[in-house]
């Protein structure tokens, strides 16, 4: 658990580490892959479809998302990684240099985890 306790420390205190720290804590390994939902905000329907088009070469699972409530859309890009800070970072521009030129932006992203087991306290 040391070794888990001094990866923890070492993230960055900001969205992407907290987030990360927050899957350890929830008892996820992130040694192993977990599937990743990257959100890229996007100011339609169509393009939401064209950012899909975009990234699933690139090994995305992309689904086209409408929120009535805030009435927006999002294209939800889903890849299954084994996470490090770097990486989902990494992720993130790549999915802002895709969509960019249609009017999109990632948003952050989230992850159900891998944990198999109770969570950790």
């Amino acid at each position: 658990m040391k070794g888990t306790a001094n990866m923890l420390d070492e993230l960055p205190n900001d969205s992407d580490g907290n987030a990360l720290r927050q899957l350890v804590l929830d008892g996820s390994d992130l040694s192993k892959p977990l599937s990743v939902d990257f959100a890229v905000d996007v100011p339609d329907g169509d393009t939401a479809r064209t950012v899909a088009t975009a990234v699933s070469p690139l090994g995305f699972q992309p689904d086209c998302y409408y929120d009535a409530e805030s009435n927006s859309w999002s294209c939800y890009c889903t890849k299954t990684i084994i996470p490090t800070y770097d990486l989902v970072v990494a992720i993130q521009r790549q999915l802002d240099d895709v969509s960019r030129p249609f009017g999109g932006k990632s948003d952050g992203w989230g992850s159900f985890g891998n944990a198999t087991g109770p969570k950790a306290k």
